[in-house]
């Protein structure tokens, strides 16, 4: 069927030129089939949906700036046998992220905290919640630099706005100058509005000294730890495993 040419304005005006993807499938179809109108319409509604939804996914996870992409599909939870599978699979439900919820990754490098992390926040892409990764040196760099040009609030609101923040390698090394109180601030401002998920080497309580003031660590840790979930991943190395043949994660 030859699309008339005063469709096309129409369909534009109403911002459904997507429509036209599939028009001539669609009108097929339906004299094919022998189609209801209202059966036709649903059709070619649903087509419009489904690619307004991808379009909007793919949006989300350019947005998230992860590093590559990375499922849990694609994990090798039998490297690691003691890793807690279930609890992650339960997380990537993304409950945790409609109650505002932390999850802290804990565990010696390699055993796979970036990749459930920026696994988790793939999934809570395509749950349809926006999403953040970034590693806490590039975050804390980001803001310390905002200050010279007093741009230091709206360099927050990147890290406060997304309903999940993904904070890689903190305390990989020290803090310095100003960066305690600006890891605090996030803290602050995403607490009970947004979820943060942390991967680090370090225990818990040596996140405390991080901050070089215990009343400000105090504070920013009783907000990180209240209503979060703490995962403690063990194991080998995926980039230096025992056994030869293994594929880095």
């Amino acid at each position: 069927m030859a699309i008339a040419d005063d469709l096309v304005p129409v369909l534009k005006k109403l911002r459904l030129s997507g429509v036209l993807q599939t028009l001539d499938l669609r009108t097929k179809e339906a004299v094919d089939a022998d189609l209801s109108h209202s059966e036709f319409l649903f059709r070619l509604c649903s087509d419009e949906v489904e690619r307004r939804d991808s379009k909007q996914l793919e949006m989300r996870l350019r947005r998230a700036t992860f590093e590559t992409t990375k499922r849990l599909d694609d994990f090798e939870w039998s490297f690691n046998p003691q890793i807690p599978k279930t609890k992650i699979i339960d997380l990537a439900t993304c409950g945790f992220v409609a109650k505002q919820e932390n999850v802290l990754l804990i565990g010696p490098a390699g055993v796979g905290k970036s990749h459930i992390a920026q696994a988790l926040g793939e999934r809570a892409c395509r749950a349809g919640h926006s999403a953040l990764y970034t590693t806490a040196h590039r975050m804390l760099t980001q803001l310390r630099s905002s200050r010279a040009d007093q741009g230091w609030d709206k360099r927050l609101l990147r890290y406060t706005t997304p309903d999940v923040l993904i904070l890689d390698d903190l305390g990989l090394r020290p803090l310095e100058g100003d960066e305690p109180i600006d890891l605090y601030e996030v803290i602050r401002a995403r607490y009970e509005r947004g979820s943060i998920v942390v991967t680090s080497n370090r225990a818990i309580e040596e996140w405390y000294p991080l901050f070089r003031d215990d009343l400000m660590a105090s504070a920013a840790m009783d907000r990180l730890l209240h209503h979060s979930h703490v995962l403690v991943m063990e194991g080998s190395s995926y980039r230096n495993p025992p056994t030869k043949g293994r594929e880095a994660v």
